[in-house]
């Protein structure tokens, strides 16, 4: 059987039967190696630009680990980490050590996303050379300023 190698990005909170149905859906009959990446993009511009991040990726360490959580029944290995504030270099960092058959990207809907992940999805399909699905997924932004 083959293995399917799914690179899940996270910028926010997701539901975790949500991620679990996509997971089994692209991963089909095969199984499936999943690297979660949550960017820590949930930041103000004057905080990025001081570098002031701790806030930012403690919320992404935690989204990673509760996403990983809810898909450990459905895949054969899953790895998680924050990643970097821009969602773009954040999948370019995982792609370096994970070389994944495809992306599904989970974002805020529009009107709640941050500045750093709007336009993810549609950045990473002219980026890379991968399948992209987007999820824009309700939740909540704290807004951090």
């Amino acid at each position: 059987m083959s293995t399917r190698r799914l690179l899940v990005v996270a910028t926010g909170p997701v539901a975790g039967d949500l991620l679990r149905d996509e997971v089994r859906k692209h991963a089909g009959d095969a199984d499936a190696d999943v690297r979660v990446v949550a960017p820590a993009a949930d930041i103000s511009p004057l905080r990025w630009l001081t570098s002031d991040e701790d806030a930012a990726r403690a919320e992404a360490e935690g989204v990673a680990k509760e996403a990983s959580t809810a898909v450990e029944t459905e895949a054969a290995r899953v790895e998680a980490e924050a990643g970097d504030t821009n969602p773009i270099q954040a999948i370019e960092d995982a792609l370096r050590t994970f070389p994944a058959d495809e992306l599904v990207i989970m974002t805020r809907p529009d009107q709640d996303s941050t500045w750093l992940e709007q336009g993810t999805a549609t950045r990473a399909l002219e980026r890379f050379n991968l399948p992209v699905t987007h999820l824009p997924v309700a939740g909540s932004s704290s807004g951090s300023g």
